[in-house]
């Protein structure tokens, strides 16, 4: 198999994106199992090499992604301009400059020259200084790919949690929570724990709405008019779903680790107890794209920025998921093609009577 090119956006140039990037960089396993490409400029990533202290980590640039270097950390220049690096300031120098490095990337994705992509974190004021017409990295992929509905998911070895709604205000979440919604998100994440993470029969728990799931409908109505009704249904279909479970119980007894998958309804329902297990190795994972895109689960971090203080396991970790499902949705391509090819084709009759 040809070396997997596992692009990587520069992210905020002011915040910490830059160091947990070169720092994960320098584990030599990565460049066995992959070809970083970098979407920034020289200059950029020189300034940051010098402050994480990596001298013996090397890069080769290039205009574009059509002629890589395998086994070598590559720089696309996506700009050549002379950029004034603020760092832990948010301005829009830091969104304009991340806008550019992702949007160089997302093209190169669609076209094939990368296989996968792993984005770094961008500040929501710095992007909207910069005119960023989304709320983050979420919207706009969902957006450059057809509209699709993509499921923000939270990963950690085998901790996986899904939301069924994400970064809108807490007074939004009861009118979000719809039949069909709730049903797009428990398909998406049922078909991506089996075709990116190679689960045959995932066994997922969907977390009620309210408080102890409504208690038999004494403290809101949406567990036993949308969300049980979903998870029969999907029963009816041989999946394996329970649920919907009261979300303080799930966690605190455990039932957790006993699962493939957890369906959260709102961000703090999920992020509280996927932060408190596993705040600094966390990975953000798109599912529902027809692309590949991971990114570490914290954010920009100005206030470490610069001080080479930055711990990059969730970065880290981001790469080899992005590496993971790549293999892992080839493999499934190949099984599901075998599978195709043995079936018997029925002849003309059969096809008329079928």
């Amino acid at each position: 198999m040809n070396s997997i090119k596992i692009g990587i956006s520069i992210g905020d140039i002011n915040g910490i994106g830059p160091e947990v990037i070169l720092k994960s960089l320098s584990n030599k396993y990565i460049l066995e199992r992959c070809t970083p490409v970098i979407y920034s400029s020289s200059k950029v990533v020189s300034y940051h090499k010098n402050i994480v202290k990596q001298q013996e980590l090397s890069f080769v640039s290039h205009s574009s992604a059509d002629q890589l270097s395998k086994g070598k950390i590559n720089v696309i220049n996506c700009w050549m301009d002379n950029v004034n690096i603020s760092l832990g300031s948010i301005s829009e120098t830091g969104g304009k400059y991340a806008y550019i490095s992702m949007d160089s990337a997302v093209r190169d994705l669609k076209e094939g020259k990368i296989d996968a992509l792993v984005t770094a974190p961008i500040h929501k004021k710095a992007m909207s200084l910069a005119n960023f017409p989304f709320k983050g990295h979420t919207d706009y992929l969902s957006a450059q790919f057809e509209g699709r509905e993509s499921l923000m998911l939270m990963v950690n070895d085998n901790l996986r949690i899904g939301m069924v709604t994400d970064h809108i205000p807490l007074a939004m979440v009861a009118e979000k929570i719809t039949k069909e919604l709730v049903s797009d998100k428990l398909n998406t994440m049922l078909k991506t724990l089996k075709v990116d993470f190679g689960i045959d029969r995932p066994i997922l728990a969907v977390l009620g709405l309210n408080p102890h799931a409504s208690d038999d409908g004494l403290i809101g109505t949406e567990e036993d008019e949308i969300i049980r009704p979903i998870i029969i249904e999907a029963k009816k279909k041989g999946h394996i779903v329970m649920g919907p479970f009261p979300a303080d119980g799930f966690f605190g007894s455990g039932k957790f680790a006993k699962v493939d998958g957890i369906l959260a309804m709102y961000h703090d329902q999920g992020l509280i107890p996927f932060k408190t297990l596993a705040f600094d190795s966390g990975v953000n994972f798109t599912a529902g794209l027809p692309v590949i895109r991971t990114s570490p689960s914290h954010g920009t971090a100005f206030e470490i920025a610069g001080k080479n203080e930055a711990n990059a396991t969730s970065f880290t970790n981001a790469l080899f998921l992005a590496i993971d499902t790549v293999k892992n949705r080839k493999e499934y391509e190949e099984m599901r093609s075998n599978t195709l090819a043995k079936k018997p084709k029925l002849s003309e009759e059969e096809q008329v009577s079928s």
